[in-house]
């Protein structure tokens, strides 16, 4: 394994084991034999996060419900799979947790932008 990827897998291993990621890793990406230590929705969840943030910096910022919009769609594909309605796919996983990681920076930058407002 390069020194590079031990880097990577270590770096998401510990937000996977802080963050409250189930690690299972039937749901987790394999790349080349290495299973990713998060799963695909948390990855997705970050990586959406992360895209939010960085449209943020160009003043690219989505509605508070436009967020919880996102954020359903994410919680219903969880919910869906939790109630054996629907079994969900490591895709439509990755996928609905960059929803839910974009829609879930969305109100945490609303309500940051509304308590500014309250105290400022």
């Amino acid at each position: 394994m390069s020194e590079l990827w031990e880097k990577v897998l270590n770096f998401f291993n510990y937000i996977g084991d802080h963050s409250g990621c189930h690690q299972i890793p039937e749901r987790c990406f394999t790349v080349k034999g290495y299973t990713f230590p998060m799963c695909t929705r948390c990855t997705g969840a970050l990586l959406g996060q992360i895209a939010a943030c960085v449209l943020a910096g160009f003043k690219v910022v989505l509605n508070p419900i436009s967020g919880i919009i996102m954020l359903s769609i994410m919680g219903a594909d969880w919910l869906l799979q939790r109630l054996g309605i629907k079994q969900s796919t490591n895709f439509r996983r990755f996928i609905t947790g960059i929803i839910g990681g974009f829609g879930l920076f969305t109100l945490y930058f609303n309500i940051g932008i509304f308590i500014f407002k309250i105290i400022f």
